[in-house]
């Protein structure tokens, strides 16, 4: 068992702490470079982008385990951009996270119907998103 720091900054035992390949992408770019700051002090790897074209560019090239898009960015919306990840061979190997500030039981759905396995609310809890990239 390795010890590492989870996003919330603590020290916590894991038996599987291997660091993940991430792709933040939100057009707030304060949130997306504070959020892949503390990832990346978690160990992982991670690439930003600050609308959907820049994310789905992103998600091709880099190929992350997890990506965490917002819904309502510039260019391609979130969900057009699981849409299209989805479509691709490798796609379905994505872990895919919505993170938005639209949590009305339609926005779950409509997440989970464009090829979302989750789907978060803003302000995001950090404990939430060591648990998803622990799973």
């Amino acid at each position: 068992m390795t010890r590492r720091r989870g996003v919330l900054g603590y020290n916590r035992a894991m038996e599987q702490s291997q660091p993940r390949r991430i792709v933040v992408a939100d057009d707030n770019a304060d949130s997306a470079e504070s959020f892949a700051m503390l990832l990346s002090f978690s160990g992982h790897e991670v690439r930003v982008a600050h609308d959907g074209d820049e994310a789905l560019d992103a998600v091709r090239e880099f190929r992350p385990d997890v990506a965490f898009l917002d819904i309502g960015m510039p260019g391609k919306t979130g969900y057009e951009v699981a849409e299209a990840v989805r479509a691709e061979p490798w796609g379905r190997e994505i872990k895919l996270i919505a993170v938005t500030g639209w949590g009305q039981p339609d926005d779950r759905l409509r997440a989970r119907t464009a090829g979302f396995d989750r789907h978060l609310i803003k302000p995001i809890d950090p404990a939430e998103v060591d648990r998803l990239l622990d799973s």
